[in-house]
């Protein structure tokens, strides 16, 4: 009984700090909106932010920072950059990437929501054209 309990008390002491609880929002819908939104373009097959992409990643941080009430969608986008798999990996990479980098510069990580999109997966997407290669941030409105 008692080695039941040093175990269970080790692995409490050994835990990690808790991380920031994401508010409970939804990202559905924010690829309709136009207000507040911020393309950031990558290389094809690349989930590495470009000295390019600084400028409207500096306006979207600037963006956040001043409104902190406000969520923020992290969708990133990957076209036909290999298979479906390969595709979807890479537009995660490409949002966790931006989602980094915001918080990094003092966005809340309870703010930050990123999501993979696919053009593969979805026919109003790929009739669209790009977003594919970007992350689109959409800072939603407040609630």
């Amino acid at each position: 009984m008692k080695r039941a309990v040093l175990f269970a008390l080790g692995v409490a002491l050994a835990a990690p700090p808790a991380l920031a609880q994401p508010r409970g929002f939804s990202c559905v819908g924010a690829e309709k909106l136009e207000d507040d939104v911020f393309s950031i373009a990558f290389p094809r097959g690349s989930a590495t932010i470009t000295e390019a992409a600084r400028s409207p990643l500096a306006a979207a941080i600037e963006a956040a920072l001043a409104e902190p009430e406000r969520n923020i969608c992290i969708l990133g986008h990957a076209g036909q950059e290999g298979g479906a798999a390969t595709s979807i990996q890479l537009a995660a990479q490409r949002a966790r990437a931006v989602s980094n980098a915001l918080a990094a510069e003092g966005v809340g990580a309870e703010r930050l929501r990123a999501e993979a999109r696919s053009a593969q997966f979805s026919p109003a997407v790929r009739a669209a054209g790009p977003p594919s290669r970007t992350v689109t941030i959409v800072l939603m409105p407040p609630q």
